[in-house]
């Protein structure tokens, strides 16, 4: 008997540690809030909108998105504008009043972090410039932490039975963290000084952090597609020189860089700009580990000659 009463404690134990079940939507505006989403509540059930192969600026709100908008407990986006041109029509044609502006359910990186590039006034001569600051601040080694706390406190708040379990797995994943952030500031030694050429700001966080200089840029305006001119322009721009890779992001078209890469004879690299499903960079810290891995490879071979 007193073995029977044990034995069903210990199932009751158990059960009170099991984790948010797949019946928890989260709907997820880009694939790193997946990434980071799925670290935290691994056994929920997940909608990512976008890929690494699209650009997060402009999607359709496929009748699919609508569907699993309404169905979400929690809508995880970058904010800061970045889905300005979409998720406002999604989140009205799905109805759904658990993420509505304002509400729990609807949920912010951008809110919880400090932007680089903030604008106080901004027009559309500008390009396609965002007033909050540049959106893309998944890569940022310093700025991704603070989200990843903002969204362990809300997703306790939404599943507080779950509470325990959410924090547990978000100091687990921020010990991991601050131990790659590490290796990538070994890495950076390597970097420091260096520059490349780039298409948007995509990367500019990390490569900031790198202290790899960005000035050099494939687009005339921000948002805006290179252009002849613009990319004539910059053969006789002093910086360019200095480039040691055109580097621009997967979903990016390859012919700018093509154009640049033969007349100077820099080498590009084509490089994720969020996580995919690739083992290799299916999280954040392992797609930066093959971002800093890939610039240290680059301006080796360009330091020695090989390139």
């Amino acid at each position: 008997m007193r073995r029977s009463r044990f034995f069903i404690l210990c199932v009751l134990i158990g059960l009170a540690s099991v984790p948010a079940r797949a019946d928890f939507q989260v709907f997820a505006c880009e694939p790193e809030w997946t990434a980071l989403a799925r670290t935290l509540m691994p056994d929920a059930h997940f909608t990512t909108a976008t890929s690494y192969l699209q650009d997060p600026h402009y999607i359709e709100a496929r009748p699919s998105l609508i569907a699993a908008m309404g169905r979400a407990d929690i809508a995880i986006c970058t904010g800061a504008s970045l889905e300005a041109g979409w998720l406002p029509m999604l989140l009205q044609r799905a109805g759904n009043q658990m993420v509505q502006p304002g509400r729990p359910g609807l949920f912010f990186a951008a809110d919880h972090a400090q932007l680089h590039a903030r604008h106080d006034h901004v027009d559309r001569s500008m390009g396609d410039v965002h007033p909050e600051g540049n959106p893309h601040l998944h890569l940022s080694p310093t700025e991704l932490p603070k989200v990843a706390q903002a969204l362990a406190e809300r997703l306790s708040e939404l599943r507080p039975e779950h509470a325990a379990d959410i924090f547990a797995r978000y100091i687990t994943w921020r010990v991991n963290w601050n131990g790659h952030r590490a290796q990538w500031r070994e890495g950076a030694e390597a970097l420091q000084g260096r520059s490349v050429v780039i298409q948007h700001t995509s990367f500019n966080y990390l490569l900031e952090w790198l202290g790899v200089d960005a000035t050099v840029d494939l687009e005339p305006k921000p948002g805006l597609p290179p252009s002849a001119s613009h990319l004539s322009h910059l053969l006789t721009d002093p910086e360019l020189e200095k480039a040691a890779a055109i580097l621009i992001a997967s979903h990016q078209s390859r012919k700018p860089a093509q154009w640049l890469a033969e007349r100077t004879g820099k080498p590009i690299l084509v490089l994720p700009g969020t996580v995919t499903d690739d083992p290799e960079t299916d999280t954040l810290a392992e797609l930066i580990s093959k971002i800093v891995s890939r610039l240290e490879t680059s301006v080796s071979e360009v330091s020695d000659g090989r390139l």
